[in-house]
């Protein structure tokens, strides 16, 4: 499993986008979707196997990769992902979201602080 985890993050890492489902009508399914959901599958299990990987996905990500990382540390790390966010509440760079057919921009700042609100 470490080879296919390995490789979802380094597509993580690069992600330019965050949507956690298809976007558009067609409800295409990107592949850093994709790539979130192959790590997803692994958790809670996997965790002690996926942890460095996503600390090092929060290390040295796109912002976009970065906000995923923080979102799958949730799925079995609720403190570690809080603190996660806390430390992304600032950060100025954009990224494309997607919900359905709405795309947005935002920044990893406004998008951390909005997960600090819901968490």
């Amino acid at each position: 499993m470490t080879g296919s985890i390995a490789a979802a993050v380094r597509e993580l890492a690069s992600a330019e986008v965050v949507a956690f489902a298809g976007v558009g009508l067609a409800a295409r399914v990107l592949p850093v979707t994709e790539a979130y959901r192959t790590v997803e599958a692994t958790l809670p299990e996997g965790a002690d196997e996926a942890r460095p990987h996503l600390a090092w996905l929060l290390a040295n990500g796109s912002p976009a990769g970065k906000a995923y990382a923080a979102t799958l540390l949730a799925t079995f790390d609720p403190e570690a992902a809080r603190a996660a966010w806390g430390s992304l509440s600032h950060e100025p760079a954009e990224f494309t979201t997607f919900h359905g057919c709405i795309m947005d921009r935002t920044t990893l700042g406004q998008y951390a602080t909005g997960q600090l609100t819901v968490a």
